[in-house]
């Protein structure tokens, strides 16, 4: 027998409230690493900013939520590798390898698209004619956002396609925690788990560089503290939290405002110029996901797993 759930309307405005919550979280990554990684290497700040981040939400995972089973662990255990491991360490090393990062996180925001693509098939959850011209209109308005930043450097081809594979795995990770049901899970437990796992992996990495001690005295601290707090317990709380109340296509539309939203948070903290053209792409990019959101439903459950496949 297929368990159905019963949905239950979500507040007007909850929506709009979360979406821009999600988008400024989101966005807000590119600051912390900025400040982490001015004495450090990537990974070592990604190791720093998984292990914090794990160990303080490891009392609140022991002590608050239902038991975690060995298979809930290990799925989650799982999915840390997709969200956190593959998929951050997989646009670091690709910068590393000299891959711009102009063209990195153009790569990194053609998770929307792939999330829409990835929902008819896995979620059965399609897209209408209307958002699919949305997807389009906001990925060409991030474009526009980027074109001053874009640039073909001289790392080999296979680390492009490293970048590449990052992007997918997140966008197929998304889908399949959503098809699994591992949002069952309380979000707080789900980020531990994937946070120390990621750190784990991260720590193998950085320790074939040189040394896990952190650079204390200059922007590290800060950039860890921006990077946890933010970008990790706020922006992947609030992602995960959207996933589980809306449909995936619909919560990754908002993330083609990452570019933009950025350029604004640099300008804010750093002082960096805006461009017209940045302007114009935000613009483009706000009416494509207004596109995409129009008469979207307002929640959304996976389809049923098979029963086959139990």
């Amino acid at each position: 027998m297929t368990r159905q759930k019963l949905l239950t309307p979500q507040p007007r405005l909850l929506w709009p409230l979360l979406a821009t919550a999600l988008i400024l979280c989101w966005s807000s990554g590119y600051i912390g690493v900025r400040f982490a990684s001015e004495s450090a290497d990537v990974m070592l700040v990604l190791f720093w900013r998984t292990l914090v981040a794990g160990v303080v939400l490891l009392p609140f995972a022991l002590l608050i939520g239902p038991r975690i089973t060995a298979h809930a662990l290990l799925r989650q255990m799982a999915f840390g590798v997709a969200t956190m491991f593959l998929y951050l360490g997989g646009f670091a090393q690709a910068i590393q390898l000299g891959v711009p990062t102009g063209l990195v996180a153009l790569f990194s925001d053609l998770i929307p698209l792939a999330i829409a693509a990835l929902s008819a098939p896995i979620l059965g959850q399609s897209l209408s004619a209307r958002q699919w011209k949305g997807t389009v209109i906001g990925l060409l308005g991030v474009l526009i956002a980027t074109a001053n930043s874009l640039s073909f450097g001289a790392a080999p081809i296979w680390a492009y396609g490293l970048a590449i594979a990052a992007m997918g795995i997140f966008a197929l990770s998304s889908v399949l925690q959503k098809r699994l049901g591992a949002f069952e899970m309380p979000v707080h437990q789900s980020l531990c788990i994937q946070c120390l796992t990621g750190a784990g992996l991260f720590a193998l990495v950085a320790t074939s560089q040189g040394s896990l001690i952190p650079p204390l005295g200059g922007h590290f601290e800060i950039g860890i503290l921006w990077l946890v707090l933010l970008s990790t317990f706020s922006a992947y709380g609030l992602y995960y939290t959207c996933l589980r109340l809306f449909p995936a296509a619909q919560v990754a539309g908002v993330l083609y405002l990452s570019p933009p939203v950025t350029m604004l948070w640099a300008w804010a903290m750093f002082g960096e110029p805006l461009s017209a053209l940045m302007f114009v792409g935000l613009a483009v990019t706000l009416f494509g996901v207004w596109m995409t959101m129009a008469r979207a439903p307002v929640s959304a459950e996976p389809a049923p797993p098979n029963p086959r496949q139990a």
